[in-house]
Parts: C-alpha cells; sequence; structure tokens
C-alpha cells in the first residue's frame, strides 16, 4: 500500500488543471531560455490531479519543427504540476538533439504537454489505439517511446500512413533478452493561441 494520493491518470483533467499545467509549462521553457529559476509550483497552489504524482512529456516546436522533447514514463513521486515545470525547462535547454532555446525564439516557440496513464504490457498490436496510446518498446536496456500524435502527426505530414503495419523497431539482439511492448494513454494539449 502507499500513501500520499493515486497518481495522476490520463484523460481525467479538467479545462482549468490543463491551463495551469501550460501556463506553467510555458513559464518554465521562458525561464530556461532566459537562463532563470522557474516558475514556483507552491505558488500557483496547483491541487487534485496537478499534486498526484504523475508522468509527462513536454515538446516544443519552433515554426512547426521539433525543437525540444523531453519527459517521463513513469511517475517519479513528484506531483504531476512539479514533473510538466522540470520536463519543459529540460526540452528547453537540456534535449540533447538541439542547441538551448535562446530568448530570441520564444515568440516562435509552441508547446505541447503529453500527460502518460498508467504503463499496460502489449501483447498483440491490435491492442493499440493510434491517436490515444503511446507505445513503450524495450530490449534489454534500450529503451523508445512513440508519443501518441506521432504518427498522427507523421500521417498527415504526408509520410507513410499510420494505418499500414510499423517496421519492428530495429533494436540489435541482446544476450537473453526479449523485446516487450507496453502502451499508456496519453491526454495531449497545446497551447491555443500556438497551433500544435
Amino acid at each position: 500500500m502507499t500513501s500520499g494520493p493515486p497518481a495522476a491518470d490520463a484523460a481525467r483533467l479538467a479545462a482549468p488543471e490543463r491551463a495551469v499545467l501550460l501556463g506553467l509549462a510555458r513559464r518554465a521553457v521562458e525561464a530556461a531560455a532566459r537562463g532563470e529559476a522557474g516558475p514556483d509550483v507552491a505558488a500557483v497552489g496547483a491541487g487534485g490531479a496537478l499534486a498526484a504524482p504523475g508522468a509527462a512529456f513536454v515538446t516544443l516546436h519552433l515554426h512547426g519543427q521539433l525543437r525540444g522533447c523531453i519527459g517521463t514514463v513513469t511517475p517519479r513521486g513528484e506531483p504531476l504540476a512539479q514533473n510538466v515545470v522540470a520536463m519543459a525547462r529540460a526540452a528547453a535547454v537540456e534535449d540533447p538533439r538541439f542547441p538551448p532555446l535562446r530568448p530570441d525564439e520564444l515568440a516562435d516557440v509552441d508547446l505541447e504537454i503529453s500527460v502518460l496513464g498508467p504503463l499496460v504490457p502489449v501483447e498483440r498490436p491490435d491492442e493499440i489505439v493510434v491517436g490515444r496510446d503511446g507505445l513503450l518498446v524495450e530490449e534489454g536496456f534500450r529503451r523508445g517511446l512513440l508519443l501518441p500524435q506521432v504518427p498522427v502527426e507523421w500521417a498527415g505530414a504526408g509520410r507513410p500512413s499510420s494505418r499500414r503495419p510499423a517496421p519492428r523497431p530495429a533494436c540489435p539482439p541482446t544476450r537473453g533478452g526479449a523485446t516487450r511492448g507496453s502502451s499508456a494513454r496519453a491526454e495531449v494539449f497545446g497551447e491555443p493561441d500556438h497551433p500544435s
């Protein structure tokens, strides 16, 4: 038995809770780009699902192109609101694929939050709903995550349709390791004044 509030579950955030998370994430991104301290979650008074442990990814786009994406697959014990602040900051300045976000880029950056529910083992591909479920594939110490919006965005960009079977992940064989898949329902939302 665990103590404290239950973990935040995907698809149960009300519009005001989404707005709080988006505001916190925006302030965290701006502070990170300027080299300042991030927002104080306690000062916002985030309660309910935002105070429960939760896992989330924060994705940044600059002129419609990926500019950063960092997150957690499972709750780390901190409140969901604090997790979103930490992931927003990391997406802005710690994503190893990109240089740190600059203050002059802030006006053109939009952000999206993916709040993940609990991971559930996947036995068959038909258990996954494209656009709703994220997919985690693990083999040995290697892990890869596909957020639920990615195949939908790729299909909409003229890339191969998400309805076609996906190729098997290119994981080299590991000693005694078997490939495992898990899915997590996700609630994905972005800033209303920035198309995501």
